[in-house]
């Protein structure tokens, strides 16, 4: 009799028993492994953080919390503040998310509703995910020596016709908060694109065919059933993308122009932690290193806040899904 002829009867109980064993004994593997490799991501956060925290001591106490509303920085007296790199920071990434978001989402529902057949898409959407491949040096240099050639007449528009509006108040530079901004929104496209188009596709067929069965279009579908149905998803993407423009350093030390003030026109030079630590930290002294990591430790949490800001949407979000 073969084994696939055996009756349950005939079958060798401690044989049952020992596979359950094992399968649950692989479990527990598993479990404390997994639960051991995100600990350990903790663990790691908090070292880092430990470790700037204690080489950025001095800083912390000399200065305080009035190193967040200074905009003195000056080596030569030791007088440190970093107000104009995180207006910077926060400005330029506003700038990209305001590009980047509408791009990103768009391209997301063309590649993902079957828009175009899957042999001319595909090719597309690997395309548009290998730019977030491209080192930001590079992308720093095409920004010099390609972008702002081809941007000088647009801003000499933007003065020249709408100089009444602070945004647009001065005369345009090559280097500027703007230009930072366009270049940053270029760099998180593909990460917008990608995670919304995964949400896109990963949402049930259901969906779909049932607003199509209640009599919606195609653009009710997606506006009204779609995009509401992966707004978790799609939220996620964009606070990591917001993450990522914060924290660009080469590109943003090439292209901001790294002057240390703060000006209403984002057609004037700015500066942003990341760019202030990419082109000081190689020459500063100790007080000036404690100072570069404070700013450091500052943008580290800005950016953990962001993080923590996108689960809470996320969460109330998906609360009122159920």
């Amino acid at each position: 009799m073969t084994p696939s002829e055996q009756s349950p009867d005939t079958i060798n109980p401690y044989a049952i028993e020992a596979r359950k064993n094992a399968r649950y004994y692989l479990d527990q593997v598993f479990y404390y492994t997994t639960m051991a490799f995100a600990l350990s991501i903790a663990v790691a956060l908090v070292w880092i953080i430990i470790q700037i925290g204690l080489t950025a001591m001095p800083s912390i106490q000399k200065f305080g919390l009035g190193f967040l509303f200074s905009t003195t920085w000056d080596p030569v007296r030791n007088i440190y503040g970093v107000m104009p790199q995180i207006y910077g920071t926060i400005v330029s990434a506003i700038i990209a998310l305001i590009i980047a978001v509408p791009l990103g989402l768009g391209i997301a529902v063309f590649l993902s509703e079957d828009f175009l057949p899957p042999v001319i898409s595909t090719p597309i959407a690997f395309a548009i995910e290998l730019l977030a491949a491209i080192p930001s040096v590079v992308i720093g240099l095409w920004g010099i020596f390609v972008l702002i050639p081809f941007l000088v007449p647009f801003y000499n528009f933007l003065y020249a016709h709408f100089s009444w509006i602070p945004l647009f108040s001065t005369s345009p530079r090559g280097n500027s908060l703007l230009t930072l901004g366009l270049v940053l929104g270029f760099m998180i496209l593909p990460l917008i694109t990608s995670i919304s188009r995964g949400t896109l596709i990963s949402l049930p067929p259901h969906l779909r065919q049932g607003s199509m069965a209640l009599g919606a279009t195609r653009w009710e579908t997606i506006i009204r059933v779609l995009i509401p149905a992966g707004f978790s998803g799609i939220v996620g993407s964009v606070m990591l993308a917001l993450g990522r423009a914060m924290g660009e350093t080469m590109a943003a030390a090439m292209l901001v122009g790294n002057a240390n003030r703060i000006n209403i026109s984002i057609l004037e030079p700015g500066s942003t932690i990341a760019s202030l630590i990419a082109s000081q930290f190689g020459e500063a002294s100790r007080d000036q290193v404690a100072a570069l990591l404070y700013a450091g430790l500052v943008l580290m949490i800005l950016t953990l806040m962001v993080n923590i800001l996108a689960e809470i949407i996320i969460k109330k979000f998906q609360n009122v899904e159920r």
